[in-house]
């Protein structure tokens, strides 16, 4: 069964995290996409941008608007998702705990409803 590990935690401002902390990050979500790997669970990883990078889309009655920056005004964003393919949900649970943003943020663990692979929807 599929599901994404969604991390959610504040954005710190520029320069609030030293750069020997940001390394140790690294190397602990190194350490734990490798470990996903090793497990044969991860279909996917991607660490987002902050959200100053962000752009968003909508259409309404026909008219496309585009803006810089996050829709909602929210103390924590979304930073960053990992795809898994596990057994059920408490495998899914035991890998959000091992997440390394766990320990600053939340891992949200939701189960996907489709997925698109190898050109076709699958449930």
């Amino acid at each position: 069964m599929r599901y994404a590990l969604l991390m959610h935690y504040r954005e710190p401002a520029e320069g609030e995290i030293s750069e020997e902390a940001i390394a140790e990050a690294m190397e602990a979500f190194g350490a734990y996409g490798r470990a996903l790997e090793q497990a044969g669970v991860l279909l996917s990883a991607d660490v987002l941008q902050p959200t100053a990078a962000t752009t968003t889309v909508t259409r309404r009655e026909g008219v496309l608007r585009v803006q810089d920056g996050p829709f909602a005004e929210t103390k924590e964003a979304l930073a960053g998702v990992f795809v898994l393919d596990v057994s059920d949900l408490d495998a899914a649970i035991g890998w959000a705990e091992k997440c390394p943003g766990a320990q600053w943020g939340v891992i949200e663990v939701r189960p996907t409803a489709t997925a698109f692979v190898d050109g076709r929807w699958t449930r």
